[in-house]
C-alpha cells in the first residue's frame, strides 16, 4: 500500500521481500476466504483496536472499509457482505486479487525484489542478505513492514526486535493474539470430543459477553469465539496466573426455564436425556458439563441450571504464538510519530503488525494493515518533499 501511494506521487520505490514470493500471509488469509474488512457501522469498526484506537484513528478515518471495498474493485475484485457482517471477495481467494495488485505496482513503476532478506538495522543504513550476497542500502527514506511472530515460517520471525532495542527503540516482547488457549481436559474427553465443535453458546470475559461457537481441540479451545477473549483472558493469566472463560450454554433460555423444565423431567431418565430435553444440550455441551461439574446428577435443578448458564472453564495458559493468527506487542507507540516515522530514526516508518496493536478476526486486521501501509506512505511521500524542498 505504501509503494502504491508513494509511486503515484513520482517516487521511485522498491520492495524487498525477504520470501521468494510475495503475500505469504495475505495468501494463507485467503485460504479461509479472505475477509478483507467488516460492513458495521464505522462509529463502532473504530473502536475494535482496543488501546491503539486513538493511534489508529488518522490512518483508519482516510481508508475505512468502505475505501477498501472501493479499492479493491479497482483491481477488478468486486466483495460481498455476508451473513456477520464480514466481506469477502466473491470469489474468495486471494490470489487474483494479489496478481492484479503486484501488476498494477509493476505497471507504476515500483520493483519488486524477493529472496531479500533484513538482517541489520544501522542508523545509517539497512543490511540485506540477497543471493547476490550482503548489501547495505542507504535510502533516502525507507518503511518497515517486517510483521509480527506468529506464523513464522511465513517470514515474520521478529528477529528485528533485538535491531531496534540496540537502536534505543522501545519495543515490547511480542504475545499471541486471536489464539486457542490450553485447557486440562481429561483423557477420556480429549479422546471422544476433540474436534467437536460447540455450537450456540455464549461466553464471558473481562471483553464482555459474546454469543458465537468454538471447537474443543485436544489441548484446549480454539475457534472465532475464543479468540474475541484472547486478548482479556491472556491479560489476565499475565496478571493474576489465572483466567476462567465463562460459558452460557443455553443462552436462548433462563435459569428459571431450565430449572422448572429439568423438574418435569421423569427421575428415572438419564442426566444426558434430562439435559438435552430440559435445556437443548448436545452430546458436546453435555460432555463439557459433566467435565467441569462431575457431581450435577446428584445436584437439584435450580443448580444444574446454575451451571448450565454459568459454567468457567479454568484455562491453562494461550497456544504459542507461532500458532495465533496475530500477534501483540513490536514497536511501541511512544517511540513512533504521528507519521509513522521512528523517532530515534528520522527517515525510517514502520507499518503493519510489527507495531503494538491488535485487533479482533473479522477483517479489521487486514483493513487496519492496508490504511497503515498507505498512511505510512503518504507521510513519507510529505517528508521526503520536505527534504527536497
Amino acid at each position: 500500500m505504501a509503494a502504491e501511494v508513494l509511486s503515484a506521487r513520482g517516487f521511485a520505490v522498491t520492495v524487498y521481500e525477504a520470501m521468494p514470493t510475495i503475500g505469504r500471509k495475505f495468501l494463507l488469509a485467503g485460504k479461509s476466504g479472505l475477509n478483507l474488512t467488516h460492513a458495521e457501522d464505522y462509529s463502532r469498526f473504530r473502536t475494535r483496536f482496543g488501546q491503539a484506537n486513538a493511534r489508529l484513528a488518522p490512518a483508519l478515518n482516510a481508508f475505512p472499509p468502505e475505501f477498501v471495498r472501493t479499492w479493491a474493485a479497482g483491481l477488478g475484485v468486486e466483495t460481498f457482505v455476508g451473513s456477520s457482517e464480514r466481506v469477502f471477495p466473491t470469489a474468495m481467494k486471494a490470489s487474483p486479487l494479489l496478481r492484479a495488485w503486484r501488476a498494477r505496482l509493476e505497471a507504476a513503476g515500483v520493483t519488486i525484489r524477493t529472496r531479500h532478506r533484513l538482517i541489520g538495522i544501522k542508523t545509517d543504513g539497512l543490511i540485506l542478505a540477497t543471493p547476490e550476497g550482503e548489501v547495505t542500502l542507504h535510502p533516502p527514506a525507507a518503511l518497515l513492514a517486517l510483521g509480527g511472530a506468529s506464523w513464522p515460517r511465513l517470514g515474520s520471525d521478529a528477529a528485528w526486535l533485538p535491531w531496534l532495542t540496540d537502536l534505543h527503540v522501545p519495543v515490547r516482547p511480542f504475545l499471541p493474539a486471536n489464539c486457542g488457549f490450553d485447557v486440562a481436559w481429561s483423557a477420556h474427553f480429549i479422546e471422544r470430543f476433540a474436534g467437536a465443535p460447540l455450537k450456540g453458546v455464549a461466553a464471558t470475559s473481562a471483553a464482555g459477553r459474546l454469543p458465537g461457537e468454538c471447537v474443543v481441540s485436544r489441548h484446549g479451545l480454539e475457534g472465532s469465539l475464543i479468540y474475541a477473549h484472547a486478548a482479556s483472558c491472556r491479560d489476565a493469566l499475565l496478571a493474576h496466573g489465572q483466567a476462567d472463560l465463562t460459558f452460557d450454554l443455553a443462552p436462548g433460555r433462563t435459569a428459571e426455564r431450565i430449572a422448572a423444565d429439568l423438574m418435569r423431567q421423569p427421575a428415572k431418565a438419564s442426566l444426558s436425556n434430562r439435559l438435552r430435553k430440559a435445556a437443548g444440550l448436545d452430546t458436546v455441551k453435555t460432555a463439557l458439563l459433566r467435565e467441569l461439574a462431575p457431581d450435577l446428577a446428584h445436584q437439584q435443578p435450580e443448580t444444574v441450571a446454575m451451571r448450565i448458564k454459568h459454567l468457567p472453564v479454568p484455562l491453562l495458559r494461550p497456544r504459542p504464538i507461532a500458532e495465533a493468527i496475530s500477534s501483540a506487542g513490536g514497536v511501541m507507540w511512544q517511540g513512533v510519530d504521528a507519521r509513522m516515522m521512528v523517532e530515534a530514526l528520522p527517515g525510517l516508518f514502520v507499518a503493519g503488525e510489527m507495531v503494538d496493536w491488535e485487533a479482533p478476526t473479522g477483517g479489521y486486521l487486514l483493513t487496519a494493515c492496508l490504511a497503515m501501509g498507505r498512511f505510512a506512505g503518504q507521510c513519507m511521500a510529505d517528508w521526503l518533499a520536505r527534504q527536497t524542498a
